[in-house]
Parts: C-alpha cells; structure tokens; sequence
C-alpha cells in the first residue's frame, strides 16, 4: 500500500487539503498540520508541528526539524500539500528521502503563485496551481481547481 503524507498548515490550506481525501482512499495516510484540533477531520495520524513563517526564523527553524524528523520515521512514498512552511519543508525532505512530492498551490493566489509556492516549484515533482491563468508550460500546470 503506497504511504502518503499530507501535509498543510492552518485555515484554508487545510480545508483544501481535506477536499482531497478521497484521492487518498486506497492510501495508508499519515497527515501533519499546526493546529492539534485537526485530528477530528482526519482517520490515521495526525502529526503536529510549529506554526511558522519567513517573518519568525526561529518558529521556521523548529519547523523544518520537526518536518525533517517525521520525514525519517514515516518515511513516505508519496508527499502531497497544499502549502504554506510545512509543505514547503514536506517537499524538500520528501526529495530528499526519495518521495515523490505534489504541490497544489493555494486557491486563494489568484493573481500570482504563493511565496512558497514560487520558490517550491523547482523542488516538487508536480507543481499546480488552481487557476488556468497562472499556468506555465515549464510549471505551474493546471489540472483543475480542489474547490
């Protein structure tokens, strides 16, 4: 069975993220977040890790090792997010243990990529954004919107 890991930060990022579950039906999923309330949406294990930005370099700093910690022990097959710090560090370690890794871009950057969904681009296997305009042969691609 394929092990997945999904990963998002709080607010709709996660709300996305939920709207895929049933990709994942046929999935040994393990899930991290920032927000501990979330175990009540989700089946499995739900992993939380520090809630952090570019603004908070020692909230981002414990992030990333908790991220990279997990990557070591779940060791997944696949890392699927929809953004934000955590995903952005889901997706370099899961290149880094050999994972494939999915990056759906916020459905709220409707004008230009996130933050990190710019910078990560380079790193994941498939990079999305869920708005056609903002599509580019070299990626982001568009498959559609989660919403």
């Amino acid at each position: 069975m394929t092990r997945v890991l999904a990963v998002a930060s709080g607010g709709g990022h996660w709300v996305q993220l939920m709207r895929l579950r049933g990709a994942f039906a046929r999935s040994d999923v393990v899930w991290i977040s920032t927000q501990k309330d979330y175990v009540k949406d989700v089946e499995g294990e739900l992993h939380v890790v520090q809630d952090a930005n570019l603004w908070n370099k020692m909230a981002l700093a414990r992030m990333f090792l908790q991220v990279a910690w997990l990557m070591v022990r779940i060791r997944p097959d696949v890392v699927v997010t929809t953004g934000a710090a955590p995903g952005f560090a889901a997706i370099l370690f899961g290149r880094l243990f050999g994972a494939r890794t999915v990056w759906i871009d916020s459905i709220a950057n409707s004008e230009t990529l996130s933050t990190s969904g710019a910078k990560v681009g380079r790193w994941a296997h498939v990079w999305l954004t869920q708005w056609e305009h903002l599509a580019k042969p070299e990626g982001p691609h568009y498959w559609g919107a989660v919403l």
